[in-house]
């Protein structure tokens, strides 16, 4: 799983250096990522030969023709990227990828599990702060339901 946060320099050249526990999780048929703008939020959204399976596998079962299977196909086949390693663990950006989500300087690289993200330092504070406040809201809102299911249950 791609765990934790880290935050990364991009050199002049777009490259970034993938945290080696990433890159450990990715080996398979070639040495590198797949990476494309996410769909969900404001960021790259990149992983290896699994989540490429997935998002084929959900491509792969809307019929031909429907609007959804046309939308992540352009979004997701259409803006993935395959990004080798380099002999230092460096992937290099593309230059469309930076410019969409102005990544220049600093970025943070997210694991999400099975997926990790990379993020605009800035954009991602806010994000994060966002994504937290959500959590609580929904944890609280989870142990409120689960509450009054055993005491509907109880009695």
């Amino acid at each position: 799983m791609f765990l934790s946060t880290f935050e990364k320099q991009l050199d002049a050249k777009r490259r970034i250096v993938v945290p080696q526990e990433f890159r450990a999780l990715v080996s398979g048929p070639f040495d590198g990522v797949f990476c494309f703008p996410s769909i969900e939020a404001d960021c790259v959204e990149g992983g290896g030969k699994a989540l490429f399976d997935r998002y084929t596998g959900v491509i792969e079962e809307l019929e031909f023709g429907d609007p959804l299977r046309s939308a992540l196909e352009t979004s997701v086949l259409g803006g993935m990227a395959k990004l080798s390693f380099d002999t230092a663990g460096r992937i290099t950006l593309p230059e469309a990828l930076c410019e969409t989500f102005g990544l220049t300087d600093w970025v943070v690289v997210v694991g999400l599990g099975d997926r990790f993200q990379i993020w605009n330092r800035e954009a991602f504070q806010t994000h994060r702060a966002a994504q937290r406040d959500l959590a609580r809201e929904g944890l609280a809102q989870l142990r409120a339901q689960q509450r009054a299911a055993r005491l509907g249950t109880s009695g």
